[in-house]
């Protein structure tokens, strides 16, 4: 596969609008809607404050609002299949899922399911039951994906797109108590369950072709009507073409003498108070990178379908030295590690796999950056 086309899939020419740019043709609503105030009430007392270095409730004044609440559909039904051959659009020539098409991969006890960008990018979240409730969401402006658990006060509940934006991020409120969450911290920034934070659920950012080849009996997510949203909206065949022009477009951006670009996508790993990312070009330009992040040993490579990975390179508590091993795989102790799912498939570690050094798979340098402002550079 071409490296630099997958990684356009990923990258996108957005409107200043981001994540909540709408529905083309669609006139938005004029800000939330009406009786949309219950994020006004914290419940009485002082919230806890879980962000750090941010004061809770996040002021009204620091959202900015897009749209209305629910102009972008949240998906609440789901649908799946083994992949998208059995659509029939009438004006689509080939309705299928081409292998280059990004997705945010999960695996849970065993099983595994994609969830396509092409269909994220119009809808932002999706309400599933996988291994308990939780909800896939991304952020076409910071190009996050961040999974998490739809559990507030630890009662499942529905999540959808506020029409706001927080550092340019994401803002989603729960159907149970209209309290606000950043996507990119999954807490509540404002709202009765102010300072609550969501268990997060490890996801992969892949390539159809390559999470089905690490994952042959995965499930993918259909696109609406088979799935279905929060208002009954979709956008019929706009599912079978990249809303954003992504085949046509590349995030090999890299730095402009000052840092860099906003859509550059990096991987971020953080441990203690210490946190870094590391920019695509640097590490596919060295192939394999070992670091320490507040003392943790990593690794940071790219896997064959051109996205970030970032493991913990110690195996039995003890700090090991990578070398790479063609384009698929990492060498440790004379196996083979699979970039993309950090799995030996030979040699004396067969069958065991490399911790993951981060919970959020790779993201724009925007995202990474508006929410860790001390964050490093590495290479820079």
């Amino acid at each position: 596969m071409n490296r630099r086309r997958f990684l356009g899939i990923a990258a996108a020419t957005v409107p200043s609008g981001g994540c909540v740019v709408g529905y083309a043709g669609d006139e938005p609503p004029e800000g939330p809607r009406d009786g949309d105030t219950s994020e006004d009430d914290t419940g009485g007392e002082d919230p806890p404050q879980t962000i750090p270095g941010v004061e809770l409730p996040v002021p009204r004044e620091d959202l900015r609002t897009q749209v209305g609440r629910d102009f972008i559909p949240a998906i609440t039904e789901p649908a799946f299949a083994d992949d998208w051959s059995g659509l029939d659009p009438d004006d689509v020539e080939d309705p299928t899922l081409p292998d280059e098409t990004a997705v945010i991969g999960i695996e849970r006890d065993g099983d595994a399911r994609a969830y396509p960008l092409r269909v994220l990018d119009w809808h932002e979240i999706v309400n599933d039951e996988f291994g308990g409730p939780i909800a896939v969401t991304y952020c076409v402006l910071c190009g996050s994906s961040v999974v998490v658990e739809r559990r507030v006060d630890g009662e499942p509940t529905v999540f959808g797109v506020s029409g706001r934006l927080w550092r340019d991020d994401l803002v989603m409120y729960d159907a149970a108590t209209e309290s606000l969450w950043s996507q990119i911290f999954a807490t509540a920034i404002r709202g009765p369950r102010t300072g609550e934070r969501l268990g997060v659920v490890r996801s992969t950012l892949s390539s159809w072709g390559e999470w089905r080849r690490s994952h042959p009996g995965t499930d993918v997510l259909l696109p609406p009507p088979d799935s279905e949203t929060i208002t009954g909206r979709h956008r019929d065949s706009a599912y079978f073409e990249s809303k954003y022009s992504y085949e046509s477009e590349s995030q090999i951006i890299g730095f402009d003498g000052e840092g860099l670009e906003p859509r550059t996508l990096v991987v971020g790993v953080s441990n203690g108070s210490e946190t870094r990312a590391y920019p695509f070009g640097v590490v596919s330009e060295r192939g394999v990178v070992t670091d320490s992040v507040g003392g943790l040993p990593v690794v940071v490579t790219v896997t064959p379908d051109g996205t970030l990975v970032a493991y913990e390179r110690r195996l039995d508590g003890t700090e090991r030295s990578v070398a790479a091993a063609g384009e698929r795989y990492i060498e440790i102790d004379g196996s083979r590690f699979e970039r993309s799912s950090g799995r030996a498939i030979d040699g004396p570690r067969e069958g065991e796999r490399l911790e993951r050094a981060n919970d959020d798979p790779p993201m724009f340098w925007r995202g990474w950056s508006n929410f860790n402002p001390n964050t490093t550079v590495y290479g820079e």
